[in-house]
């Protein structure tokens, strides 16, 4: 599994390109809402994982 860092860098690469290839404001606008959703769906699941480990963690000091 790649590290979080290394999967922000692929959406901010594929956003990138996509802002490149784009003609209209409409291909920028869906660009962008691809991109958001990409960062919002891969937070969540960041974080997810983070709460999993601290809860492992806490069990660990019990």
């Amino acid at each position: 599994m790649a590290s979080y860092s290394a999967q922000v860098n692929v959406i901010h690469k594929k956003f990138q390109n996509a802002v490149k290839r784009a003609n209209t404001k409409q291909a920028l606008n869906k660009a962008y809402s691809v991109h958001k959703k990409d960062h919002e769906r891969l937070l969540k699941k960041h974080l997810r994982e983070e709460t999993t480990m601290i809860n492992k963690a806490k069990k660990k000091l019990e």
